[in-house]
């Protein structure tokens, strides 16, 4: 006769506690709620007793429950695989944590479609509040009915019809700042490379501020926006640098500013493929600072997004809600940080003769 193992013992329950101690459900409902407080000693040491004996641990989900709060936040992100969003998730979900709550992860995975399927599923497990990094347009869009009741902080991403707090680089002064840059370090035809701006508030914020640079500079510096979509191969990007580069006047030195590090990537790969080298032929900056950008030869200038200290003002914009902060809506835009390396650097003055 073999010997078998023995099975799991099955985790005891409030009501095996109850029968154990000869009490009601509600009794030790009571003790792990007020304790001593509403029973007599001897139910208290009975039910304490019965605890210590069964080793029974209480659900914390049932215990926040039961207090009207899970201590849930669902966090909505657009691209799971974007730096971007998981740099903001580490620094909302440490303010989260010492606060005593725990987030939940929800990955739209770029489909504009999902965000009200989202928001419910993540409703279902009685989340407190909603912080929301998404694409913020299309047929299933959040809007403040989709909410279930619950406050949301928007991180990045306006959207339309949705009052909520919102977070957010300072994308006008971080361009403002990558275009004035570039300028003053010579370079006087600009070209913004960004992903289709398909209504992402992100996105038409840093074009209309790139527009309005170009704008305020006279004849001085020209400018150009180009749209690149996932979908365009490299040829196509390979092609269309080529035939910019070459619209440029004699002596014009050109430069390139990329939206986001998708971008900045596609980027530096066709300036590999067309054999140009950064700081030279074709001067860079791009938004967002990669753990790669200092790798590529000389060095990508990079403006750096705030994104631990986005995360965190979202968190804390949303807990103070949950606290009972009532008012207007309130935006919170942090300055970017624009870290020059070799690629935006302009030409070494000439040597003096002898």
């Amino acid at each position: 006769m073999s010997d078998l193992p023995a099975a799991p013992r099955a985790r005891s329950t409030i009501a095996d506690v109850a029968a154990e101690a000869g009490v009601s459900k509600a009794t030790v409902s009571r003790f792990f709620n007020h304790r001593e407080r509403l029973l007599s000693p001897d139910i208290a040491a009975r039910v304490e007793a019965a605890i210590a004996k069964l080793a029974y641990v209480p659900s914390p989900m049932a215990q926040a429950l039961s207090h009207g709060r899970s201590r849930l936040i669902g966090l909505v992100v657009a691209d799971i695989t974007n730096p971007y969003s998981v740099a903001v998730l580490r620094g909302a979900e440490k303010v989260c944590q010492e606060a005593g709550y725990l987030v939940m992860l929800f990955n739209l995975g770029n489909d504009r479609e999902r965000e009200r399927a989202a928001i419910d599923a993540l409703a279902s497990y009685q989340v407190d509040g909603f912080i929301l990094n998404t694409l913020g347009q299309g047929e299933g869009l959040a809007d403040v009915n989709t909410l279930h009741g619950k406050p949301a902080v928007l991180v990045d991403r306006r959207h339309t019809g949705l009052a909520a707090d919102f977070v957010s680089l300072d994308n006008e002064g971080a361009m403002q700042g990558a275009c004035a840059h570039l300028v003053e370090q010579g370079w006087q035809r600009l070209l913004y490379i960004t992903q289709p701006l398909l209504g992402v508030s992100s996105r038409m914020e840093r074009t209309a501020a790139f527009r309005a640079f170009v704008a305020a500079q006279g004849r001085g510096v020209r400018g150009e926006v180009l749209e690149l979509a996932a979908e365009q191969s490299d040829e196509v990007l390979d092609q269309a640098l080529a035939r910019w580069r070459q619209k440029a006047k004699p002596g014009e030195r050109c430069a390139v500013v990329a939206g986001n590090s998708v971008v900045t990537l596609r980027v530096a790969a066709a300036v590999s493929r067309v054999g140009w080298t950064f700081g030279q032929e074709l001067g860079f900056v791009g938004f967002d600072d990669p753990e790669w950008a200092p790798l590529i030869r000389p060095g990508l200038s990079t403006v750096a997004q705030p994104t631990d200290a986005i995360g965190h003002r979202a968190a804390q914009c949303l807990l103070e809600r949950l606290g009972g902060l009532q008012g207007p809506v309130r935006e919170s835009l942090l300055p970017g940080r624009l870290i020059v390396r070799g690629s935006s650097l302009g030409l070494p003055p000439p040597k003096a003769p002898g």
